[in-house]
């Protein structure tokens, strides 16, 4: 595959399909982000689209190196500590660097999510917020948990056979997505709370400017026009109605006050039946 000479379109077009899907869960995140902060999706999707495979990419590339730290590290460390003359000293002092590092690009993940993703604009892009770090602390002891239910009680394997291992991933990715959420609603209820102690209304939504508000504005344009429509056709469904009742009104008129007539002496006298 490697000497074929569509080996390289075939890896970018792989790569832009993977991106593609995987951006999906990244929509599906923005418009639970667009829940919780109780607004719409303004940004039209020739512009949501790519942003969410931007995001997606930065997510991806962030896990990417975190997977990295904690599988192969450990030798590259190694290598590195005999290259300069360190040894296992190198290897000891990255045993105990690499959590913080870790958890640092898990934040920064975490903190792309929360600031790209809903259609808001944020007072300013934060490296680490309460909910964001909730949110990590949650993740991290509900995997562990999980891990320990996979470990011990569970048995998955007899229920789904080879595709076990894709069910687990599944769970876990569930897990973690309710861990996110978690933590965007305390951000989000935090943002409220100082909202209000500014002065600022806002009991029921709170008051921060949308990023694009083009969807919004299209689509109060096709609500406007169709309800004009139904104005139009009922207008015209009433109006042989109304002629109708006119007609009626006349001949009702006339019966109450009908026309006079001359009598033989020559005066005008009403018909009286």
């Amino acid at each position: 595959m490697t000497q074929s000479s569509a080996a390289g379109f075939g890896l970018v077009i792989g790569i832009v399909g993977a991106l593609w899907s995987a951006s999906g869960y990244v929509g599906a995140f923005g418009r639970a982000m667009n829940r919780i902060y109780a607004v719409p999706e303004g940004r039209p999707f020739w512009t949501l689209r790519p942003l969410m495979m931007v995001i997606t990419l930065g997510a991806v590339v962030l896990a990417g190196l975190v997977a990295i730290g904690l599988v192969v590290s450990g030798p590259v460390a190694r290598a590195v500590g005999d290259a300069i003359g360190l040894g296992d000293a190198a290897v000891t002092v990255w045993s105990v660097v690499k959590w913080p590092v870790l958890l640092l690009l898990a934040a920064l993940a975490v903190a792309l999510l929360y600031y790209s993703t809903p259609n808001v604009k944020q007072p300013r892009f934060r490296w680490i917020s309460v909910g964001a770090g909730v949110a990590i602390l949650t993740w991290v002891i509900a995997s562990a948990l999980f891990g320990l239910y996979i470990s011990q009680f569970s048995n998955y394997n007899k229920t789904y056979g080879s595709l076990a291992g894709v069910i687990i991933f599944l769970l876990w990715l569930w897990i973690t997505n309710l861990a996110l959420l978690f933590g965007a609603e305390l951000d989000t209820e935090i943002e409220r709370g100082r909202q209000l102690q500014a002065g600022i209304a806002a009991e029921r939504d709170i008051q921060l400017p949308l990023r694009d508000t083009t969807a919004v504005d299209k689509r109060e344009r096709q609500a406007a026009e169709d309800i004009e429509d139904g104005r139009k056709l009922r207008a015209l469904a009433d109006a042989p109605r109304r002629t109708g009742d006119a007609a009626a009104d006349g001949e009702t008129a006339g019966a109450r006050h009908p026309v006079p007539h001359d009598s033989p002496d020559g005066a005008s006298h009403p018909d009286h039946t």
